[in-house]
């Protein structure tokens, strides 16, 4: 399965791009693709283009610019899809620190029966951890063409299989994979969580 990171936003909340800052030691997008990696062998980093590629060389990814210029994450999702050597597809936002792999591992295992298998607690549906098929493509593009950027409006076109909150709850209780860092807020709170999975992890 293809791995999609989705690093062409601009992060206006924070003041500028999030993929460089860092956390434990490793830039977002560094992070990012260290915890795909060992799902995927296929790496795309989607950016935009104002964005230098020079930037991303040295990480082990290929990087794409987006073909839908300003059309958000949904430009960045269809980008990632054309590009993809697989039918199926993981994609993350690049400021989602602390991707669960046993999650990601299930959400794999869902996927070859849906078109979309995306997580969604109560209401909220997490459409920038979620695993695509190509299958998207047709009704994304009639989407951005029409300039509704809405990433769940073409749910209704394909097959797709919610993640529940109880499903989710057996492998990241804490729902810390979707948590995201849009603000200086956001980006402290993880440095700090990121030295409590660290001490975890050498103490467990």
């Amino acid at each position: 399965m293809t791995s999609i990171v989705l690093a062409g936003g601009r992060g206006s909340r924070l003041g500028r791009e999030k993929h460089g800052e860092v956390i434990a030691g490793k830039g977002l997008v560094e992070r990012t693709i260290g915890r795909l990696s060992v799902l995927s062998s296929d790496i795309l980093i989607v950016i935009s283009g104002r964005q230098s590629r020079s930037l991303f060389t040295s990480l082990k990814a290929r990087t794409v610019i987006d073909l839908f210029p300003d059309a958000g994450s949904l430009g960045g999702i269809y980008t990632g899809l054309v590009y993809a050597r697989t039918h199926h597809s993981l994609v993350v936002a690049c400021d989602m620190p602390f991707l669960n792999l046993d999650l990601l591992r299930y959400m794999i295992a869902l996927a070859p029966e849906y078109d979309v298998v995306v997580p969604a607690v109560g209401s909220n549906v997490e459409p920038l951890h979620a695993i695509y098929s190509k299958n998207c493509l047709k009704p994304v593009e009639s989407l951005l063409k029409q300039g509704n950027l809405r990433i769940t409006a073409f749910y209704d076109q394909v097959r797709v299989r919610t993640v529940g909150g109880d499903e989710i709850d057996k492998f990241d209780p804490d729902h810390l994979s979707f948590f995201n860092v849009n603000t200086h807020a956001d980006l402290e709170k993880a440095r700090k969580l990121a030295i409590i999975e660290r001490t975890s992890e050498v103490t467990g």
